[in-house]
């Protein structure tokens, strides 16, 4: 054939033998391949059994979606962003299970949920991207039910045409455009397919978008591209880790629930910290009611025997977070600010436990939900049982404040949705103690709103 002189084998490829492997040179992977094509070495247990290496291998990798950064940073903890979702004839592909749309929508449900558990004063819109324009799913508002029912909708419409990412960005920008200043202007996008249809410069978009103050993050679900590399860059002060691409569901769904943490204030943002410099934001903190006889709500117009009386003009709203429609002033509860307050202050990571340290404590039970610890098991060399790598070779992980021992289950538990120390908590009204002790991430109470505004 006329052609087989340009061919070459996989052997030389390898071997890096012969003129093509000379002239093509092997290209580095990229940190979502690497993440694909990683292999784990399973090894044997101590006493024969594979029951114990891929249970550890299963803490492992619970250990590991903890180990984030805990340092105290100033958050953006009121927060206004736009999902943008890829409708999109790519998103047809069965490479995730069932489909690529079909597993978005279901991650986007827990997303919307997950959102307004970790940010209760944050506000939540909802775009898409079909046929080479960009349409809007939800509008901008405080009120999850209203964005789940709006994305469980999708499930009737059929993916469709290509998408377009300037106009996707242009839509957001223009919908983020009045939001206060002394919230973040946030963009998340899912994108399957490896093309963008756009009627002009995206260039010019990103940079109407850096003059604008809205950050991009991008998930990725085919492939890398330059294009979504560059925009998440220039409009996040070169961070590249805004852009990621999913290698099956499971890193999918860390990828989108990771979005949920607020965003860290960046020291570029000077003209937003001069703006903000020495202000107060104002609140109000409606009463609930409820009355005998239906009533128009001020926020949708629907007669409701319940809701929540404006503290200054004593208008009726449905829900809460909300925005009085005729004060324009925010309503919030008492128990919202406390719920975006571990965000300022995160719990502290919690240290493997050796089997020495062990000993030294003398634990034998969880002190969080009193399940009893694994013994040591010596072999007949003397030596102990080892776990893989990331997880503690005694199954306890100890909270160095109060020195109590905890097992994978309660780490996660405590790391994830309670936010606190249980040990750390039972001692706080013991006289003596110290209020930063008590807290179990190292701060006192007084600083937090201070920090976060």
């Amino acid at each position: 054939m006329a052609d087989s002189e340009n061919e070459y084998s996989d052997d030389e490829i390898v071997t890096g033998k012969g003129r093509a492997a000379a002239s093509k040179p092997k290209r580095a992977h990229a940190r979502w391949e690497n993440l694909a094509t990683k292999t784990h070495d399973l090894g044997d247990a101590a006493d024969g059994n594979i029951e114990g290496v891929l249970g550890g291998i299963e803490e492992a990798n619970k250990r590991r979606r903890l180990l984030k950064d805990t340092t105290p940073l100033q958050r953006g903890i009121i927060r206004h962003t736009l999902l943008v979702l890829d409708l999109s004839i790519a998103m047809n592909e069965k490479d995730l299970r069932p489909t690529r749309y079909l597993l978005t929508i279901t991650n986007a449900v827990n997303f919307i949920r997950e959102y307004f558990e970790q940010n209760p004063i944050s506000q939540l819109g909802i775009l898409g991207m079909r046929e080479g324009i960009a349409t809007r799913v939800s509008d901008m508002s405080g009120n999850p039910n209203d964005h789940i029912t709006a994305v469980r909708n999708l499930r009737s419409l059929e993916p469709k045409g290509n998408p377009s990412l300037q106009n996707a960005l242009e839509m957001a920008r223009a919908a983020l455009y009045h939001t206060p200043s002394h919230g973040t202007r946030e963009v998340v996008i899912i994108l399957g397919a490896l093309l963008t249809s756009d009627p002009g410069d995206i260039h010019d978009t990103i940079k109407a978008c850096i003059k604008d103050r809205v950050r991009v993050s991008i998930i990725g679900l085919a492939a890398q591209m330059h294009i979504c590399a560059e925009i998440c860059r220039k409009t996040n002060a070169g961070d590249e880790s805004c852009y990621n691409v999913a290698v099956d569901e499971v890193h999918y769904r860390e990828l989108l629930m990771g979005i949920t943490t607020p965003p860290v204030m960046r020291a570029t943002d000077t003209e937003m910290q001069k703006r903000n410099q020495a202000a107060l934001l104002m609140m109000g903190f409606p009463s609930r009611v409820t009355e005998d006889k239906a009533t128009l709500c001020a926020c949708h117009g629907q007669l409701t025997r319940g809701g929540y009386l404006c503290s200054r003009c004593r208008a009726k709203v449905c829900n809460l977070p909300a925005t009085c429609p005729t004060r324009d002033l925010t309503l919030i509860l008492s128990t919202h600010l406390a719920r975006s307050y571990h965000h300022l202050f995160p719990l502290r990571n919690w240290v493997e436990v050796s089997w020495q340290r062990a000993r030294e404590q003398n634990s034998t039970q969880c002190f969080g939900c009193l399940a009893p610890f694994p013994p040591a098991h010596e072999g007949a060399d003397g030596s102990l049982p080892k776990r893989a790598e990331g997880a503690s070779e005694s199954s306890r992980y100890e909270c160095e404040t109060c020195q109590n021992h905890f097992c994978i289950d309660c780490d996660v538990f405590c790391h994830e949705v309670v936010h606190n120390c249980p040990g750390c908590q039972s001692s706080a009204h013991l006289p003596g103690v110290e209020v930063e002790e008590a807290n179990g991430n190292g701060h006192v109470d007084g600083e937090a709103m201070e920090t976060g505004a």
